[in-house]
């Protein structure tokens, strides 16, 4: 395992609203890394393109094409020992799973970053930068949304945490 975080992935999973972006950015400030934010990358590629009622049909091809390339950059910074912060959600462990598996094919070490915060206090936040549109902000997410992607979203166990983070163990 690396002692520091040449080579290094972090995961960070977390529902809306748990503060994944604000966490990220401060990782990256400490380690040197990079953050790759599927919500930055959508609303900034895809965004204007947007439907008014948006569809997991049309989003979920863009953020797929969105995390491939953003996974090919993370490989060329790795191999530079620039660290990458995916803030992808990574709300289903399927997605934290894959991920894993691609950092050990890398011979990168992983480590997940879970930010679990109450549903209720999520929600507040959420209406909190839905009204004021700071840093984090990227478009608004209603209450529809958030319990759409509230039904997704799976806490993962100390086994997968551990399981991920010492994937380049193995």
């Amino acid at each position: 395992m690396h002692d520091d975080d040449t080579q290094q992935v972090h995961l960070i999973c977390g529902s809306t609203g748990a503060g994944k972006t604000t966490y990220a950015r401060a990782l990256a400030n400490r380690n040197g890394g990079v953050v790759f934010s599927i919500d930055e990358w959508m609303v900034s590629l895809f965004g204007e393109d947007a439907p008014d009622a948006l569809d997991p049909a049309w989003i979920f091809p863009r953020v797929h094409r969105c995390e491939t390339q953003m996974w090919a950059m993370a490989l060329q910074l790795g191999k530079l020992g620039v660290p990458s912060i995916l803030d992808f959600g990574f709300q289903r462990q399927e997605h934290r799973q894959k991920y894993g598996r691609l950092a050990k094919q890398a011979q990168f070490a992983a480590k997940l970053h879970v930010l679990n915060v109450d549903a209720s206090e999520r929600w507040k936040r959420v209406e909190a930068r839905n009204m004021n549109q700071g840093e984090s902000f990227h478009m608004e997410i209603t209450r529809g949304m958030f319990d759409y992607i509230e039904t997704t979203w799976e806490l993962p166990s100390d086994d997968e945490v551990a399981s991920i983070s010492l994937a380049d163990l193995d």
